[in-house]
């Protein structure tokens, strides 16, 4: 058995047992990840996957039990390589931060720049992707620290940490006739044309629900990544904006008017997520303390280093 044999193993799970996949994450070929795992199971006396003739359909009960113990061995090896630069450059380093471009433009300024007063050596990296990237991006290393939806709260493969919670607003020009409603319910919504989030980020599903409550299709002509975006196209008179309140600003210039919506869309948290059981340095404790103050570092380093899953209830 050997660490190659355990990270085919854990990306195979990871890519839907897709073995072209695997090879490519492992920059190796399909042949080879087809000959290691057969090695395996021939050396445990186990079979690992289900089969349908070449391809992979899924885990037996033994390659799942497998699967764990290779996690938790990949893990320790990681940290057995991280330890000598953990405690060697403690002050200085590179945090590489996953995020939306929401958070990224309008909710991390305010800490990154607290960050940067207690750790002027710390270079910043910011990586703006979608919930889904954020979450393999923490898992494969490529990041420290990921903010995100309720997805990071969801793997067992990580951490996560409430940061605060968020409602939607709505931008309307200021000549927009809907204005004449008080309160706007989703009924109002439902007559207008609507630009807001595209599938999977910033609180959409929560959109998506709410009108599905009320069995209305909503018609959202312009969906959209980045909140300046669909404030751009509001502003070309394309339709009603959905966005993120924090991004919402409070008039926009004159150009358009910001309406309360928490009335008819449900809240969203903000997740800081970790890899689970795997040591950081010190700067990465100490910015989600930043974010979050009800949490201290040791409380941080200790459910973040628990091999089982703990439920963490903050308030926010």
């Amino acid at each position: 058995m050997n660490f190659q044999q355990l990270k085919i193993i854990r990306e195979a799970a990871k890519r839907d047992f897709n073995l072209t996949e695997v090879a490519s994450m492992l920059y190796t070929s399909q042949s080879g990840v087809s000959r290691h795992i057969r090695e395996l199971e021939d050396e445990l006396g186990i079979e690992i996957f289900i089969r349908r003739g070449k391809r992979l359909l899924g885990m037996t009960e033994p390659g799942k039990a497998l699967l764990v113990i290779a996690e938790r061995i990949l893990n320790e090896a990681s940290n057995v390589r991280r330890l000598a630069d953990l405690f060697s450059n403690d002050t200085r380093g590179v945090l590489t931060i996953a995020t939306t471009h929401t958070q990224a433009r309008y909710s991390l300024p305010a800490v990154i720049k607290s960050f940067r007063e207690l750790y002027p050596e710390v270079r910043l990296e910011l990586i703006q992707g979608t919930p889904q990237e954020i979450e393999t991006l923490l898992e494969n290393g490529t990041a420290d620290i990921g903010i995100a939806s309720e997805r990071l709260s969801n793997d067992p493969l990580l951490v996560a940490y409430p940061w605060f919670r968020w409602s939607h607003s709505l931008l309307v020009p200021a000549d927009h006739p809907i204005l004449q409603a008080s309160p706007v319910t989703l009924d109002d919504l439902g007559r207008w044309p609507l630009i807001t989030y595209r599938q999977g980020i910033t609180g959409r599903s929560r959109i998506d629900e709410a009108f599905s409550r009320k069995s209305i299709v909503p018609d959202i002509v312009l969906s959209a990544q980045d909140s300046d975006v669909i404030k751009t196209y509001v502003e070309l008179g394309l339709g009603i904006g959905i966005v993120a309140e924090q991004a919402s600003g409070e008039h926009d210039g004159g150009n358009l008017v910001r309406l309360d919506a928490r009335h008819l869309f449900d809240a969203n948290t903000v997740w800081l997520g970790l890899k689970r059981g795997q040591l950081q340095r010190n700067y990465v404790w100490r910015f989600i303390e930043l974010c979050n103050s009800a949490l201290t570092v040791d409380e941080i380093k200790r459910l973040a280093l628990e091999s089982d899953e703990v439920v963490i209830d903050y308030q926010i």
